[in-house]
């Protein structure tokens, strides 16, 4: 090919001097599928997967985009998903643009068993807050199979696909939830020619923008910039905005050769209006307090009044509350094929997030006038009647606020090699693998405080004032700066006894040191011995180093071409200080114990994990079928025993059903569909005073039942394309308390206050496109389309939630050159 360099090729090597930022799901058009190119040998067929991902081969045929994926996009994954025994979902880049999907938390609205968390304190939206098969999850975000622990809402803009990995998986990754990991692949450079866009305009004056740029320069280099800006509202939410931009440039050489070098960034910026959510007050199921008599809901019915909601449009917080959000992320990464069956990688990457964030939450509200009595101990709450409470009138209702802050910087540097190669041993066929990783972690949070003598005001409950005049938050000198170091090297195998039976093995080997150096303030409760004025700042290093052996195995079964059978086992840890790198004292200021996960003192977290499956594939491979039951077991879990005493006996279990339907039921109908089915129980929990709270109880945020479908149709001679799909999650607890109403024997108080249940909830959407031209295509995406009045996320505590977006639209213009 002859050698050109054309301005758009120029201008996108020039982005590489430029900081960028990267928000949107743009991709090379979806319109038609790749074409398997000829049969290679079988050594050739066997290379690594991801070289197929990122050099699909360019010859087309008039089939639209399938939602069904074949591979994921690390190496380590030697099979097809087909052959691969564990749960596996894949959301492409093409879902997410006919759903206009613009956020990991959005996308994931594809996936069964998976809940989203409102977060507590300084964590309120912070990011994206997933829960999995009853696990947090948020620690085992990856980016191009690098854990990614910034707290920006991620964006999908510069995503390929999404890949959803289910059940421990330490083997992979090192440390991790026991749920699982979530991994964006990012779009790099092909040996192609194309430009493609999006304009979008919405409900609650939302405007996006995004653009997918590559450009071939001769025969084995290639340029891609993606970008994108965002600005507007929330729909159905007052004073929320959303303002982004983002930048993706990237370049890559020696396509189709035997050495490949990768040169990509992501960039992004994020400036917004946080939402410190709405008030849960007269909701079914709330509670005022925690007293046996609820003397608060007594006094109000005796009035003759009844608890209204709040109209969850309005904005409880300040004027002055912000959120900024800066992260910057380089990467480079070689590839070399030494021979037609091996083939070793570097990769290194450095990366930077920051953000800064105020928000103003409301808490309680006050109903009444007067202070109430107290009867029994001194612990207990009051008695009903209770003479000195007097209702107030509804428009007087207040609610407390409070002002929770983020400033938090994180940083990753990181080296990986590895290579893959293939073998035969006799009649045994090998897919083998293996690397070393090292990996250095940071993250500085620094403590603001309100002034002395200061305090929030509260707002009225129903007519909220942002315009209120709240303090600033000023540096107290507290916080604290930890890091982690980490050295790992890994092996894995894929071992085919014949055309039926495969054996698969991996193991991994990692050595961590994590370090905390933390400042705080001594006061009444916190204080040294001997004790120091109250004020003072006590600063603190600890220290914990540890190794850690991870495994997963798996025998799989063929009885025909296009279907398997599996079982697999596999075990993940998380050591203490494993999320954010911030340990504590084995025992506090005042020689008291650290009831705290993050004490060096404490053994990690174990999970394991055994699943037993099906994958079948029909109409020659268009549509894939899945079906797995699964059993996940978390030991060492903190339990507090009666005398208040914390130790690792906790012990939580997680065991269902996962059915999954994804690809092309004809050419031009598309189906993504998945249910789980899971019974969720702390085997072994708290034993409070009085009786135990845990044992036997569900574990939180964990619903009995989710489901999702999203399915399209091409009408082909009306170049229309119409689509939908709906979401069901059944109901959710905040906590795990198997009887959250009983009246504790020693305090004499119910368990609860404020919202403990989340009522279970479908959603239903719906989309269509129309193709104008071979260039342009109009498409319309209406969400929640029954206007369903929900709860979508619950912060700890009960008091606050997230609603689910009402009915709203976004109307789109796709181009594609």
């Amino acid at each position: 090919m002859k050698f050109r360099l054309t301005p758009v090729a120029a201008a996108l090597t020039a982005m590489f001097a430029v900081p960028s930022v990267a928000l949107a799901q743009d991709a090379p058009a979806a319109a038609p599928v790749a074409e398997t190119a000829p049969a290679a040998p079988a050594a050739e067929a066997a290379k690594p997967a991801e070289r197929a991902v990122q050099l699909p081969a360019v010859k087309v045929v008039g089939q639209q985009d399938t939602p069904k994926a074949e591979r994921v996009s690390s190496p380590k994954f030697t099979e097809p998903l087909l052959n691969t025994p564990q749960t596996i979902q894949v959301i492409k880049k093409e879902v997410l643009q006919q759903q206009a999907a613009t956020s990991l938390t959005e996308a994931l609205r594809n996936v069964p068993g998976i809940t989203f968390t409102a977060g507590e304190n300084g964590n309120t939206q912070s990011g994206d807050t997933v829960f999995m098969r009853g696990f947090d999850t948020q620690g085992s975000i990856f980016l191009d199979n690098i854990r990614d622990l910034g707290t920006a809402v991620r964006d999908v803009f510069n995503v390929e696909q999404i890949e959803i990995v289910k059940g421990p998986a330490g083997a992979d990754n090192g440390r991790g939830a026991a749920s699982g990991y979530i991994n964006l692949a990012s779009k790099v450079p092909v040996a192609d020619d194309f430009i493609a866009g999006t304009l979008s305009y919405g409900t609650a004056d939302k405007r996006r923008i995004t653009a997918d740029l590559n450009e071939q320069i001769g025969d084995n280099t290639a340029v891609r910039l993606n970008l994108m800006g965002q600005d507007g509202g929330v729909a159905g939410r007052d004073f929320i905005e959303r303002q982004s931009w983002g930048v993706a440039p990237s370049i890559a050489f020696g396509l189709g050769t035997s050495t490949r070098a990768y040169l990509f960034s992501q960039h992004i910026r994020q400036n917004n209006t946080p939402d410190g959510l709405v008030p849960t007050f007269g909701l079914d199921g709330y509670t005022l307090n925690n007293s046996p008599d609820r003397p608060f809901e007594q006094t109000l019915a005796a009035a003759g009044i009844t608890p209204r909601p709040v109209d969850s449009s309005k904005f409880w917080g300040s004027k002055d509350d912000f959120e900024d959000i800066e992260a910057n992320m380089m990467t480079v990464k070689f590839e070399h094929d030494l021979s037609p069956t091996t083939t070793i990688r570097n990769l290194s990457r450095y990366g930077r997030s920051e953000q800064d964030r105020v928000l103003t939450a409301p808490g309680a509200p006050t109903v009444t006038n007067g202070t109430p009595g107290t009867a029994g101990t001194a612990t207990a709450a009051p008695t009903a009647p209770n003479p000195p409470l007097t209702a107030r009138d509804p428009d007087d209702f207040t609610v407390a606020r409070t002002r929770h802050f983020s400033f938090r910087t994180n940083d990753i540097l990181t080296n990986q090699t590895s290579f893959s190669t293939n073998f035969d041993t006799g009649p045994l066929k090998h897919t083998m693998g293996g690397g070393l990783e090292f990996l250095y972690e940071k993250q500085v949070t620094p403590t603001y405080a309100l002034p002395a003598g200061t305090s929030v005001p509260a707002v009225n409950l129903y007519n909220p004032d942002r315009n209120l005049a709240v303090p600033a938050l000023v540096r107290n000198g507290a916080g604290s700066d930890g890091q982690t170091t980490t050295s790992a090297t890994y092996l894995f195998d894929t071992v085919k006894l014949n055309e039926q039976w495969q054996l698969n093995a991996m193991l991994r080997f990692e050595h961590y040191r994590t370090e905390t150096n933390s400042v705080s303030i001594a006061s009444a409760t916190n204080n040294t011995v001997p004790a120091v004025p109250n004020g003072t700042l006590i600063p603190l290093r600890v220290e914990d180093s540890d190794n850690l052996f991870s495994w997963k195995v798996g025998a799989l079964f063929k009885p025909v071409p296009n279907g398997s059978v599996y079982v697999a086992f596999a075990n993940s840890l998380k050591p203490p200080g494993g999320d954010n790198f911030s340990l504590v004292a084995d025992f506090a200021a005042n020689g008291t114990p650290n009831a705290n996960v993050n004490s060096p003192a404490l053994d990690p977290q174990k999970a394991t994990n055994i699943e037993v499956g099906a994958k079948w594939d029909f109409l020659d491979g268009k549509l894939a079928t899945t079906a797995a039951l699964f059993r996940s077991e978390n030991e060492n879990d903190l339990a507090r025993l009666d005398g208040n005493e914390v130790i690792q006996y906790g012990e939580k279990k997680v065991e269902g059903i996962e059915l999954g339907l994804v690809g092309l039921i004809t050419n031009d109908w598309t189906v993504s569909f998945g249910l789980t089915k899971q019974d969720t129980e702390v085997t072994e929990g708290t034993f409070a005073a009085g009786g135990s709270t845990q044992t036997g109880a569900v574990i939180s945020w964990s619903p009995d039942v989710t489901a999702t479908l999203w399915t399209t149709y091409k009408i082909v001679p009306l170049k229309l394309t119409v689509g939908g799909g709906a979401r069901y999650i059944s109901s959710q607890t905040r906590s795990s308390n198997n009887d959250p109403d009983a009246i504790n024997p020693v305090t004499l108080q119910r368990g609860q206050v404020g919202l403990f249940e989340i009522e279970s909830y479908t959603v239903v959407d719906a989309m269509a496109s129309y193709e104008a031209t071979k260039n342009v295509t109009v498409q319309l995406n209406a969400y929640n389309l029954f206007d369903e009045d929900y709860v979508q996320s619950l912060n700890n505590s009960g008091l606050r939630y997230k609603p689910g977006e009402p009915l709203s639209y976004l109307a789109s213009v796709i181009l594609r050159f």
